[in-house]
């Protein structure tokens, strides 16, 4: 069914008299202040020269809406502080919903029909448990929080014309779709399984500290739909954790695109490109800023996309009852759907996806913790002189006009520009997705790293959780960031604490 959908994309892309060329009315400037505002701004996100001390509002990292609650296993699960009554009443029932066990068709349970057929997950929450960070499978079998994207390689000039104008992002593999489902309805076979393995590497340290390094190798086992084609690439993806989304959205698309220097004209060696995806409704390219490889633009749209791919469940911007079963997959679309006439037209119809993505915008920035503390003072410093801030971007302000008011002109501190950055042969997965290489990714942001234990119960980190703790996160940057990282590395044991410490404290 992707694959179908997908061809007809090309197909239009081809015999439009208007080809949808890498054209955008994305602003180029702030066009939401007047100049004294614009001039406030600048200053307010300047990053600070002075380590004696913490910056003003640093501990709400996430403005007005920072959960100032205590920090436990529920700290990503709070809602914005500065909504309103009414949005709060939206914000739980998002948050139900959220949870939602869907079932396979046909049930009793008319509203959580449509699961599947194949899927990776019977709900949101199973994939982002307590809305934190996914992780590998370690010890078991549990991959509910982690999954491998498919992609292939072109083989025609209007697959190719589609990839370069950003009409389609990637090419699903023709068998298996652009994810591996290893879970189905009863009576379907799953797609496969992943299997992953590591090989261990020691890495010294200028102080004689020896870290290992785990590298990971990916296959996958009983396929269930014939062979995977020849350029098919396994791309694995933890989930991320949700805190924030809403904030994202609302940072103006120009302050992100000053931050981009492609051609690295500045000669830094950091070159960040912005990512974008075609909207075909508008005929605009719009800017990435969610996902691993920044490949949605909207919560809305990132929120759709799991529905579809994760779940099997179709919505207003998802259609497909089948998710990603492909039309080699007859016996995937031989069985029912759970699209209900007299409840719309998909399985998930609004207002099930508007409150979903109301929930998952407004889920609130933890407050941080030890701002005033010397070592994470010093922490800072050694981060920002390292020159870790020319990719993780401190701090922003919003919008004033953003969707929703409770994310309007707040100063937020993500630690992120959302851009991508080549991150080096080690850290590639060889599958591009849009403008990104398979080298590169997008700055993750760092608020609530710092909680990823208490949250998730764990410390894996980077993009398929090979990192099992913030220092060999860290050891793993190379490409754009091979000169941070060095510095890092030569650094005494005092000092590599510091940085620790304060992004502990984010």
């Amino acid at each position: 069914m992707q694959v179908k959908i997908i061809a007809l994309l090309i197909t239009l892309c081809v015999v439009s008299s208007v080809a949808p060329a890498k054209d955008h009315n994305i602003p180029q400037v702030r066009d939401d202040l007047v100049s004294k505002d614009l001039k406030r701004v600048q200053r307010i996100v300047k990053p600070t020269e002075d380590f004696t001390k913490a910056e003003r509002f640093e501990a709400m990292q996430g403005g007005a809406g920072t959960s100032l609650k205590l920090v436990n296993q529920d700290a990503f699960s709070q809602s914005s502080a500065n909504l309103t009554f009414e949005e709060e009443m939206n914000f739980k029932l998002g948050n139900a919903l959220f949870r939602k066990l869907w079932v396979s068709s046909p049930s009793s349970t008319h509203a959580s029909d449509g699961l599947g057929p194949l899927f990776n997950a019977r709900a949101c929450q199973s994939c982002h448990i307590k809305d934190g960070r996914g992780h590998p499978p370690e010890g078991d079998a549990d991959a509910t929080s982690m999954f491998l994207r498919l992609a292939r390689a072109p083989v025609n000039d209007a697959e190719r014309v589609a990839l370069a104008n950003y009409v389609v992002q990637t090419l699903p593999d023709p068998n298996y779709g652009g994810q591996l489902q290893d879970l189905a309805v009863p009576g379907l076979s799953a797609e496969g399984k992943m299997i992953i393995s590591y090989e261990e590497t020691p890495v010294s340290l200028a102080d004689g500290t020896i870290v290992s390094l785990r590298a990971p190798t990916y296959r996958v086992e009983n396929l269930g739909f014939g062979e995977l084609h020849s350029t098919t690439t396994l791309s694995p993806r933890v989930t991320p954790q949700m805190i924030g989304l809403g904030l994202i959205e609302a940072i103006h698309s120009s302050d992100i695109l000053a931050l981009a220097d492609p051609d690295d004209k500045d000669g830094d060696g950091i070159s960040g490109q912005p990512q974008y995806k075609y909207n075909p409704l508008t005929g605009y390219l719009e800017l990435g800023r969610f996902g691993w490889k920044a490949q949605n633009p909207t919560v809305r749209g990132q929120s759709a996309g799991a529905f579809s791919g994760d779940i099997g469940i179709s919505s207003p911007l998802a259609k497909s009852p089948y998710g990603d079963c492909t039309e080699m997959q007859a016996a995937c679309l031989a069985f029912p759907t759970g699209v209900q006439p007299r409840l719309g037209d998909s399985e998930a119809p609004d207002p099930v996806l508007e409150l979903v993505t109301f929930y998952s915008e407004n889920l609130a920035v933890p407050q941080r913790r030890n701002v005033d503390d010397a070592q994470v003072l010093h922490g800072k410093e050694l981060f920002y002189k390292s020159g870790c801030i020319a990719c993780h971007t401190p701090k922003f302000v919003t919008s004033r006009k953003a969707n929703n008011k409770a994310q309007k002109f707040q100063l937020i501190w993500p630690y992120s520009d959302f851009l991508l950055h080549d991150m080096g042969e080690g850290l590639a997965d060889n599958q591009p997705v849009g403008a990104a290489s398979g080298r590169e990714w997008r700055t993750p942001p760092l608020w609530g790293i710092g909680l990823t234990e208490s949250v998730s119960g764990h410390t894996f980190f980077l993009h398929d959780g090979r990192a099992r703790n913030l220092t060999e996160a860290i050891l793993w940057h190379g490409g754009e960031a091979q000169a941070s990282r060095d510095v890092f590395a030569r650094m005494e044991k005092t000092e590599r604490d510091a940085i620790i410490k304060f992004l502990e404290s984010l």
